[in-house]
């Protein structure tokens, strides 16, 4: 039974964690600024698009060493550090002065910063509720989805007012200030007392490593990412060239992603505390199935271009949201961030997948189906995945570790 001191910091810990997740979620924004600096360093946005890429990686890579630094220096000192980071990253991009000093504090610095602080804040505060991850997951992923549309607004609001240095630096302060002072409502969760967990045990890292369960969720994970960031990536230009919209008519496909993929974060999010986890996520491949679908086989016209795009950033947000609970069902709580944050890899490999084979393969259609068979593999293996340990007989209780 939680005590009531407990029972309030737990609370204060989650408003700290969405105050936290709402300020990185600002990297999001980056688009907004690939002119001005492509302006201002006389290069193609092209090449400082590529900032952002690196940012995407170096998150991705940053993840892996969150539950190190969590276990040595606690999630409050940890979080105020990625915060500091995080604003000097800020900061020296609005100084850079070349590509090389562009890429570096923005992949790196603020990359590096980003992905530490998204994962730690994430996974302990979901730690704090093991009887309702789905619903904590959802609130702190809904608040990093929200703050790249409310920095949409701040930062469109700082560019039209100040210089391109003064918008970087009231930015890095706006958010160092938010992270520091969720930081400062965090504290870390308890150890989950293993023996209570009756249909779940603790695994380290290199005990999951081991289990073929692992891989083929990183899998999974990989697949979502790649059919989510390439088509949200390149969901204006797919309306453009394939559908043949007006600039205007397909620039509104941002808005509607952005409603689909933070309605998936939320309705999969309560969902999966409330059904199996790993049905869950097979839901959300199917939803996803239904628009690439669309994409490959439909005569589209504006209204099925929406919906397809739809499915897909549903889907997107759905499945970001479930798999660090869905994680935790499969290996414990306690080593969670270490356990999500290499799977987590699959977010910078799963992009970097996608633009690949476009590149090298001419276009959409062809990523399109290399991510339409991806999914179908996905499907399966969601579909017929048990729990390590599980003989079969209780298969329709994966996803409920906490026995709801």
């Amino acid at each position: 039974m939680m005590t009531q001191p407990s029972h309030f910091i737990r609370w204060l810990t989650l408003a700290g964690t969405i105050l936290t997740q709402f300020a990185l979620g600002s990297v999001y924004t980056w688009s907004l600024f690939n002119g001005p600096l492509a302006q201002k360093l006389g290069q193609p946005i092209i090449q400082v698009a590529f900032a952002f890429g690196l940012l995407s990686l170096a998150m991705a890579v940053a993840s892996t060493t969150a539950g190190k630094f969590q276990e040595r220096f606690g999630v409050r000192k940890v979080t105020i550090g990625a915060g500091l980071l995080l604003g000097v990253g800020l900061c020296l991009t609005g100084w850079s002065s070349s590509l090389t000093m562009l890429w570096l504090c923005t992949g790196i610095l603020v990359g590096l910063a980003d992905g530490i602080g998204y994962l730690l804040t994430l996974s302990n505060c979901v730690k704090w509720f093991p009887e309702r991850k789905g619903v904590i997951s959802a609130c702190a992923i809904g608040a990093y989805g929200l703050g790249s549309l409310g920095f949409k607004y701040i930062n469109s609001q700082l560019l039209a007012h100040s210089s391109l240095e003064s918008t970087f630096a009231l930015w890095g302060a706006i958010a160092l200030l938010m992270v520091v002072s969720g930081a400062m409502m965090m504290k870390d969760a308890p150890r989950q007392d293993v023996r209570q967990q009756s249909a779940v045990r603790d695994y380290t890292l290199a005990e999951s490593m081991r289990m073929p369960q692992y891989w083929l969720l990183a899998l999974m994970f990989v697949t979502a990412f790649m059919s989510g960031l390439y088509v949200i990536g390149v969901a204006k230009d797919i309306g453009e060239n394939l559908v043949h919209l007006t600039t205007a008519v397909a620039a509104n496909a941002v808005t509607i992603i952005a409603i689909a993929n933070l309605s998936g974060r939320l309705v999969l999010g309560v969902l999966s505390d409330r059904m199996s986890r790993i049905r869950v996520v097979s839901l959300a491949q199917v939803i996803a199935m239904a628009g690439m679908a669309m994409l490959l086989f439909v005569h589209l016209n504006e209204t099925l271009f929406f919906l397809s795009l739809a499915c897909v950033a549903f889907s997107f947000g759905g499945t970001i949201t479930v798999y660090p609970s869905l994680v935790s069902d499969f290996f414990g709580l306690n080593n969670l961030t270490k356990n999500y944050g290499i799977i987590y890899l699959g977010f910078g490999i799963g992009s970097i997948i996608g633009s690949l084979v476009a590149s090298l393969f001419g276009g959409f259609m062809v990523t399109f189906q290399l991510i339409a068979v991806l999914l179908v593999i996905a499907l399966i293996i969601s579909l017929t995945l048990r729990q390590p340990g599980d003989d079969g007989k209780h298969s329709y209780r994966l996803g409920h570790a906490h026995g709801d």
